[in-house]
C-alpha cells in the first residue's frame, strides 16, 4: 500500500539523497528541508507548501506537485521527467539550471522567474504565467503554451521552435535573437496583422 501522509509539518528535516518512491503527501508543510540529491518516483504532493527547501540536484520522475507553493526554494540543477505541477506557484526561487522533460505544468505561476538557460521540452504549459520571466538563452522545445501569459518576458536567444506561440504578443516581450520555425513565424506575422499571400 502506498504511504499517505496528511497535514504534517516537516521542519529542518534532513532528507539528503532520500528516495521518495510511491510516497504521497497531502496539505503538508516543508520548511527548510534538505532534499538535495533526493529522488522521487511515482510520488505525489497535493496542496503542499515548500519554504526554503533545497531541491539541489534532485531528480523527479512521474511524480506530481499539484497546487503546491514553492517559496525561496533552491532548485539548482533539479530535473523533472514526466511530472505534473498543475497549478503550482514559484516565488523567489532559484531555478537555474532547471531541466523539464514531458509532463504537465499547466497553470503554473512563474512570474518574474529567473529561467536563464533552463530547458523545457515536450511539456504541457497551458495558461502558464511567465509574466516578466527571464528566459534568456533558455530552450522551450515543443511546449504547449496555449493561453500562456508572456507580458514583459525576456526571450533573448530563447529557442522556441515547435512550441505553441499563439498567445505570444511579440510587441510585449524582449525578443532579440529568439529562435522560431517558419510555421511560428507565420503565426506571429498574423498576430501582428500581416496579410500573408
Amino acid at each position: 500500500m502506498p504511504q499517505v501522509t496528511e497535514d504534517e509539518t516537516f521542519r529542518r528535516t534532513d532528507w539528503y539523497a532520500e528516495e521518495l518512491i510511491e510516497r504521497h503527501f497531502v496539505r503538508c508543510v516543508f520548511a527548510d528541508v534538505d532534499l538535495t540529491e533526493a529522488v522521487s518516483r511515482g510520488a505525489s504532493f497535493t496542496e503542499c507548501s515548500f519554504g526554503g527547501v533545497s531541491f539541489n540536484a534532485s531528480r523527479h520522475t512521474d511524480s506530481a506537485f499539484v497546487r503546491c507553493g514553492f517559496r525561496r526554494c533552491n532548485l539548482f540543477d533539479a530535473e523533472f521527467t514526466g511530472c505534473k505541477l498543475v497549478g503550482s506557484t514559484f516565488d523567489q526561487c532559484e531555478l537555474r539550471p532547471l531541466r523539464v522533460s514531458g509532463g504537465d505544468w499547466s497553470f503554473v505561476a512563474l512570474p518574474g522567474a529567473d529561467l536563464r538557460g533552463a530547458r523545457f521540452s515536450d511539456v504541457r504549459m497551458r495558461e502558464a504565467d511567465l509574466t516578466g520571466a527571464d528566459l534568456t538563452g533558455a530552450t522551450l522545445a515543443r511546449v504547449d503554451l496555449a493561453a500562456a501569459q508572456w507580458h514583459g518576458a525576456r526571450l533573448g536567444g530563447t529557442d522556441l521552435r515547435g512550441s505553441d506561440l499563439t498567445a505570444l504578443d511579440p510587441t510585449a516581450v524582449e525578443r532579440a535573437g529568439a529562435v522560431i520555425d517558419p510555421a511560428q513565424a507565420m503565426t506571429l506575422a498574423h498576430a501582428l496583422g500581416f496579410d500573408i499571400r
